[in-house]
């Protein structure tokens, strides 16, 4: 029913991903990240991935039950197909279920029918909008040398927010050409963009690309990252104070397995969620930063927002908290909090901060180094708990935060 409303509604596609999963065993327990999933279908525990029973044959099934109830309803109608009922709303009307806060709420500017549209039969065979070409084809077509001879080359253009993952279709071509492992210098291809760069910049970029812009980025920056460098900094002439401006949206290295990202102010809410291996210095960030991180390392000079490290279960974050606000604003459930005190992680954090400031010229890394004995203290280590047993080298003793009293 659902689907042929959507369809009359002016779909011509729909999504079954969520009934699918719970076909093949799925029991929504959602705590995918850590671990422990009851039914093996989101685990790497081969005692419980020994539970999973779902098939092929149940999605089959599935699908199947769709496709014939579909046909019901189709048939209850009079229409043969699914393509004669896209688009009609006219055969929608709303209907009172005897709710006082629904019967209020006005469905009818959503039933607008196109003047003709019962006479008109959806025709599948039409062909799709044309996919504009992206600024990565120039900079394919650009980068012919070093795509035949592997010449080290250096590319510059205009970039505005309408140009969306820059970068990923020349990190495909770089895969098919000299393969994930391949033996590029990290800058090997750098591209140097000025303006404001759309979403997904650098998604998936991989080993030997190396994306600068000057300027500023929308939301999922890295997402994906596999390997390249993405450096983000204001321009020369932006009179702001970067450490106090947003320069990187939202949702910032989603999912990113490996690489760098370095970038001169804040992100936004759900910066480095997902990340499993990349390393990335920011100046600040909002709400739920590193949530379900399992890997990487997270270097933040500036100020967190509300419930950081939710769901984290691995790699390390810093935070640079000279006025002792951060505690107030982290998950400490599943995370504990340390001074950086050990020489192994100090050289581990003071090398990304000089990385940082030479990537992006950031005055705020400048001004910690220039006082690094003194600055060093300002510095949080968070680590999850899960964690400890498996680090290479021991944290500092772990302060535990102090007790909330009961009400």
């Amino acid at each position: 029913r659902d689907i042929v409303m959507a369809a009359m509604m002016g779909a011509e596609e729909y999504g079954i991903g969520t009934a699918a999963l719970i076909a093949m065993g799925c029991i929504m327990v959602r705590q995918c990240q850590s671990n422990t999933c009851p039914v093996g279908v989101c685990t790497q525990d081969e005692k419980l991935r020994a539970m999973f029973t779902g098939s092929a044959d149940k999605v089959v099934n599935l699908i199947t039950f769709y496709a014939q109830e579909v046909r019901e309803i189709l048939a209850s109608i009079g229409a043969r197909s699914v393509d004669e009922i896209i688009g009609r709303a006219d055969l929608l009307t709303q209907v009172s279920r005897g709710a006082a806060n629904l019967d209020d709420l006005d469905l009818n500017p959503l039933l607008i029918t196109v003047d003709g549209a019962d006479k008109i039969v959806y025709d599948r065979s039409k062909p799709r909008n044309a996919v504009l070409e992206t600024l990565d084809a120039e900079i394919v077509k650009d980068a012919a040398r070093f795509f035949e001879d592997g010449e080290k080359m250096q590319l510059s253009y205009a970039v505005r927010n309408t140009q969306r993952t820059v970068g990923t279709r020349t990190s495909s071509m770089i895969v098919q050409k000299f393969g994930m492992r391949n033996n590029l210098q990290p800058d090997h291809l750098t591209v140097r963009l000025t303006g404001s760069a759309g979403q997904s910049l650098g998604a998936f970029a991989a080993p030997g690309l190396k994306i600068e812009v000057s300027g500023d980025a929308n939301d999922y920056v890295g997402k994906g990252l596999s390997g390249g460098t993405i450096v983000v900094r204001p321009p020369m002439s932006s009179p702001l104070v970067a450490a106090d401006n947003t320069i990187i949206g939202n949702t910032v290295l989603y999912g990113a397995t490996n690489g760098y990202l370095f970038a001169a102010g804040r992100a936004g809410e759900r910066f480095a969620v997902r990340n499993s291996g990349a390393s990335v210095v920011i100046e600040g960030c909002g709400s739920n930063g590193c949530e379900y991180m399992t890997g990487g390392v997270a270097v933040i000079l500036g100020r967190i927002g509300a419930n950081f490290g939710a769901g984290m279960t691995g790699g390390m974050a810093y935070l640079y908290d000279p006025e002792g606000l951060a505690r107030d604003y982290i998950n400490v459930e599943t995370l504990l909090l340390c001074p950086v005190t050990q020489s192994h992680w100090e050289a581990e954090l003071k090398g990304l901060i000089e990385r940082h400031l030479k990537e992006t010229g950031s005055r705020r890394a400048d001004e910690i180094l220039s006082n690094w004995d003194r600055e060093k203290g300002n510095f949080l280590q968070v680590c999850p708990k899960e964690m400890l047993a498996l680090l290479p080298h021991p944290v500092a003793a772990v302060e535990e935060p102090s007790a909330v009293p009961a009400e």
